[in-house]
């Protein structure tokens, strides 16, 4: 076996050196220092992240084609870092909590587990490996949302979560089986010929229905979504933000690999349909159960499994630019959703309150948060000029770029749904800055790990839009990582 393979696995290599690292300060150093564990990871992690923009853009892959880089597989797990960090940024006061303090190093270290297995998920070209990564991102994440073990609805949102993830495992393995009777091998490039050769097999229809339900469940597709808001509501709010940014980009940005490179060969006879109504549905129901919401994690519960169903039309595009604007999409998904979590968490962290009509009058006592939240609504509604405008704008493109009559009326659905969407999101803005409230979340301070991760994700909502250098980068390496 040549060894030197492993130095393509840029990325692994170095997340695992901050999980050693921080394994090794949790396990050995004296108990005076354990109080830095929490910063001394975020910034080893900040770091970390901060190089991996400096590593090699090429395409390459190792053993035996079962495991590839390129430029925007690169760039995606990019994407998840700059995630990870934010929500390891914003979880430093929870974390230092007296009922936390024991565990923090496990939360660090699971956390850092999980995004291992989403980076193999992302280069995976053989089903061995995938799976491998799937299991080693969910396992770890079942430990995380029942991380609060005093909690009754985090051990319940930890049941519902581990039962979701065995379920939704072996009914993807089952696919897996048939697609292994048909094609006779897990590799990638193999399944897409035997697929060409099967299309119209039956096998091959419930093989792939089967894949795509498994994944479904990982992305909060409907009807595969009946966990993800009693997960949310009742795991820690740092894990929260977590699943619903870094864990649904990574499934995100795994279906498209699976679909357009073991499936591309039946792309408009099988799948291209069956997304179709799975967009529409999880689109759709996400946005009309968010407007019956009150307690903000339900809320932006449903709202992540719309946001969903938006991602999916870049799988769906099937085209370099449908995977340049899903990276971009989730890219300003995460500062979006993170901002609305980090004013949650920190409201959360100081009065315990999470509910909707708590937050009526935010404005007069705490300006600055119910102005960060303003613009993460505004910006997760898709209003210009905020960055969910832009991101909107190039995954309907994309979308539009197939061409057929079909995926115009799926854009045109997409559209009516996010004019539906403004209506729950300003129902958040009307509650901080017009509802009247005789006993308001009192004025507080909030950390400074919690100030530094919202002016991070203001930063984002505010600029990224405006920066159309990042979209044209992503565009350009989808069009050279050999993806179509």
């Amino acid at each position: 076996m040549d060894y030197s393979q492993f130095l393509f696995m840029h990325h692994e290599i170095g997340v695992l050196i901050v999980f050693l690292l921080v394994f090794l300060f949790d396990t050995f150093l004296p108990a005076r220092y354990q109080s830095k564990l929490a910063v001394t990871s975020c910034v080893l992690f900040g770091i970390y992240t901060v190089l991996s923009f400096f590593t090699p853009l090429d395409n390459a892959e190792a053993f035996s084609g079962m495991f590839v880089t390129s430029p925007i597989v690169a760039s995606i797990k990019n994407i998840l870092n700059v995630g990870m960090f934010i929500v390891l940024l914003q979880s430093i006061q929870w974390n230092n909590s007296d009922h936390e303090v024991i565990r923090r190093g496990e939360f660090i270290e699971l956390m850092l587990v999980t995004l291992f297995g989403m980076y193999l998920m992302v280069s995976a070209r053989h089903f061995l490996l995938f799976v491998i990564g799937l299991e080693t991102a969910s396992l770890p994440l079942a430990a995380l949302v029942a991380f609060e073990k005093k909690q009754y609805e985090s051990h319940e949102a930890a049941v519902k979560y581990l039962f979701t993830a065995v379920f939704s495992s072996a009914i993807y393995m089952l696919g897996l089986s048939f697609v292994y009777g048909f094609a006779g091998s897990l590799y990638f490039n193999d399944i897409a010929v035997a697929c060409g050769l099967a299309e119209g097999s039956m096998l091959l229809y419930v093989a792939l229905a089967f894949v795509v339900a498994g994944i479904g469940f990982k992305i909060s597709l409907v009807p595969f979504h009946l966990w993800t808001a009693d997960v949310y509501q009742g795991a820690p709010t740092s894990v929260t933000s977590y699943l619903s940014v870094v864990s649904k980009g990574a499934a995100a940005f795994a279906a498209f690999i699976v679909l357009t490179q073991a499936f591309g060969t039946v792309y408009s006879a099988v799948w291209e349909w069956m997304l179709y109504a799975l967009i529409i549905l999880t689109i759709t129901i996400g946005n009309l159960f968010a407007i019956r919401q009150t307690n903000m994690k339900r809320f932006l519960a449903f709202s992540s499994i719309s946001q969903a169903g938006y991602i999916m039309l870049g799988v769906i595009a099937f085209n370099a630019t449908g995977i340049a604007a899903l990276s971009y999409y989730v890219l300003i998904y995460v500062v979006s959703n993170l901002t609305a979590f980090g004013v949650i968490q920190a409201i959360e962290n100081a009065t315990d309150k999470v509910d909707m009509t708590d937050y009526n009058g935010l404005y007069k006592t705490n300006p600055k948060l119910a102005f960060a939240m303003m613009l993460a609504m505004f910006s997760l509604g898709g209003i210009p000029p905020f960055a969910g405008f832009f991101s909107k704008f190039f995954i309907f493109s994309s979308a539009l770029a197939e061409g057929s009559v079909a995926m115009y009326v799926l854009v045109l659905i997409a559209l009516i749904n996010t004019i539906v969407s403004l209506y729950y999101y300003l129902l958040v803005v009307k509650a901080m800055f017009i509802n009247p409230n005789d006993n308001p979340i009192p004025t507080f301070r909030s950390h400074w790990t919690e100030r530094a991760g919202l002016v991070i994700c203001v930063a984002g909502v505010l600029l990224i839009g405006l920066v159309s250098c990042i979209y044209t980068f992503l565009n350009q390496a989808a069009s050279v990582s050999q993806l179509f």
